[in-house]
């Protein structure tokens, strides 16, 4: 078997010189950040991962801000611990360097819950660039629908919102009602746990509305 060394080399040369040029690139931009999604999807085996973990270990060492890694089950995966079995878990250098944090789903049982989420409905009403949108399209009139749409979690929801003003644009309808979105599909696992949701708000067993909002409907 022969070996083309030059074109590893070549190769080598052309990793060091893009990372030598992306430091530059942090370094004249002031940046003091860098995110990278969907870290979940490094997970394999554990000479992946500990490749993995030796890049992401480069990273930080090369590039002077601060990390911050986005995933799912990123601690049940194992990327953690670069595959190395719970008990050998200390040797794993990548989790010695890294602090977990974890971002629950909005939820509803209780007040602060709700205000929460009326929050978060209010916030992204102010985003919204529709012709036809009005003060409480959200957070009013859509708030139930939407938590049992998005099971409370964030990302679902911005599917959901995203592709209704999508398809509010392309119809002329340019509001957001029950009607338009009912026509807008979501990601596969809020669509399972939304019928469950729903019977509980249409029983009154569940809502999205503060103490405050329901005493002045």
């Amino acid at each position: 078997m022969t070996v083309d060394t030059n074109s590893y080399f070549r190769a080598a040369q052309d990793a060091d010189t893009l990372a030598e040029r992306a430091v530059d690139a942090v370094l004249s931009m002031k940046t003091v950040a860098m995110v990278i999604d969907d870290i979940h999807f490094l997970a394999g085996s554990k000479s992946n991962s500990v490749r993995m973990a030796n890049q992401l270990k480069y990273l930080s060492n090369v590039f002077p801000l601060t990390l911050i890694y986005v995933g799912v089950g990123v601690q049940e995966r194992g990327i953690l611990h670069e595959g190395f079995e719970p008990g050998n878990s200390p040797l794993a250098q990548f989790g010695r360097r890294t602090t977990a944090l974890t971002l629950a789903p909005f939820q509803v049982a209780d007040e602060e819950g709700r205000r929460q989420w009326r929050l978060l409905l209010k916030t992204i009403e102010h985003k919204l660039v529709l012709a036809d949108t009005y003060p409480g399209m959200l957070a009013e009139d859509l708030s139930d629908y939407l938590f049992a749409r998005s099971t409370g979690h964030f990302a679902s929801l911005m599917a959901l919102i995203n592709r209704g003003c999508l398809r509010a644009i392309r119809t002329g309808a340019e509001r957001l009602d029950e009607e338009l979105m009912n026509t807008v599909k979501n990601d596969a696992a809020a669509e399972q746990a939304r019928q469950e949701l729903s019977a509980a708000i249409a029983a009154g067993l569940l809502t999205t509305r503060p103490a405050r909002r329901r005493r002045s409907a």
